[in-house]
């Protein structure tokens, strides 16, 4: 199963939520985001049923390794992204934002020379 963006999104989110807190559930996705319980509801049974992830019997979700592999990518690639627009000089905030739109569509060749650049300026 080929995942979307909003698939994309919704895994880093719940990345990012585990390292904030013990337990995520749809509810914290959802605030996080700023999208509807139902919405929330649809996407994360469609991650379930792409073993994305899974959620228990309290209603946790956790990532799978297969999950948790996008999630790490979109992720880095966000930081990544972010920290080189704020460098040359985009307003954090605005660099937040177009970082979130970029990271799903850019190559992973162009993305590792972004990489190796930023890492090198450090």
């Amino acid at each position: 199963m080929r995942l979307q963006e909003s698939g994309e999104m919704y895994l880093e989110t719940i990345l990012v939520l585990s390292q904030r807190q013990r337990y995520v559930r749809s509810i914290d996705v959802a605030d996080y985001m700023g999208y509807s319980k139902p919405s929330v509801s649809r996407a994360v049974s469609l991650l379930k049923q792409g073993e994305y992830i899974t959620v228990d019997r309290e209603g946790f979700l956790y990532l799978t390794d297969a999950g948790r592999e996008v999630a790490e990518k979109i992720y880095e690639r966000h930081t990544v992204l972010t920290q080189l627009l704020i460098s040359i000089g985009v307003d954090p905030a605005v660099a937040e934002e177009d970082a979130c739109r970029v990271e799903h569509d850019i190559s992973d060749e162009t993305f590792a020379k972004i990489k190796e650049h930023v890492t090198r300026e450090q």
